[in-house]
């Protein structure tokens, strides 16, 4: 000991005394960290909670309760490292410069939170919704600080980076209340047009899913190479969509066999023609 005292020019008992200091800091250090890791996670699950109670939307939940655990680290972290001498104004500088790199480094992830405040700020979608946004189509299941995490219908969790999102085409499929169904279904040429149109008109009286206001639609749509097509429209409650799309197709499929009017494929005639 008083070999390394005399090689680091200290007088007797003053590498115990630092070595003490130094140990002592090193502790502090670690208790802070510790104990402010601890209060970082129980203050931001008290904070989910009061949002929660004050039925807060859900995404707007996560993203704070994110965004607030993030900081809170980073002020545990800051004060750990006061606890070892490093003066703050020296830290501030070299933190500055930090964070400068990091955020050229970073400017990608940057970019993601921002895009997380934008979503949101306007709301185009919250927790629940079925969207589709960056080529992806699924039910939101939550929105962090730099990310969207969907729910694919086949139960694949799609994780988009929200600056990706926030700067896309965003298609909301749930956000309103009523959804328009559209069809088109094929009769052949010479077949009852009239008929065909009131098969669909009871098909549609006859579906209590189906909105009276907006008013069905059932006309003729288009007449073309292979059959004559009528266009249907009718709005549903957006929870009713699928359903009734599912089976109108069905009922149209079983019961124009029935009332005589047939549904035809693409086909091509050729005639030929001998030479004399």
């Amino acid at each position: 000991m008083e070999r390394i005292e005399e090689f680091l020019g200290l007088k007797s008992g003053e590498l115990t005394d630092m070595l003490v200091s130094i140990g002592i800091r090193l502790l502090i250090t670690i208790v802070v960290l510790v104990l402010g890791f601890w209060l970082a996670r129980i203050l931001s699950k008290a904070l989910k909670r009061v949002l929660e109670r004050g039925k807060t939307e859900l995404g707007l939940t996560t993203f704070l309760t994110s965004l607030t655990s993030i900081g809170l680290k980073v002020l545990v972290i800051i004060t750990a490292i006061t606890q070892l001498g490093v003066e703050m104004t020296s830290f501030v500088a070299l933190l500055g410069a930090a964070g400068l790199a990091i955020g050229m480094a970073f400017s990608g992830t940057l970019s993601n939170f921002a895009g997380g405040v934008m979503i949101l700020f306007f709301k185009p979608f919250k927790v629940g919704d079925y969207i589709a946004a960056a080529g992806v189509e699924g039910k939101v299941k939550e929105i962090l600080i730099f990310n969207t995490v969907l729910n694919t219908v086949d139960n694949k969790v799609v994780i988009l980076a929200n600056g990706e999102v926030a700067n896309s085409t965003i298609v909301n499929y749930t956000k309103e209340a009523k959804r328009r169904v559209d069809w088109v279904f094929g009769i052949g040429y010479g077949e009852q047009l009239k008929a065909a149109k009131e098969l669909l008109a009871r098909f549609i009286e006859d579906d209590p899913r189906i909105l009276n206001d907006p008013e069905p639609f059932v006309g003729l749509g288009e007449l073309g190479d292979s059959s004559v097509n009528l266009t249907v429209r009718a709005w549903v409650e957006t929870d009713d969509y699928w359903d009734v799309f599912f089976d109108m197709n069905e009922r149209v499929y079983n019961e124009f066999a029935e009332a005589g009017l047939s549904i035809p494929y693409p086909q091509m005639d050729i005639h030929i023609q001998k030479e004399a």
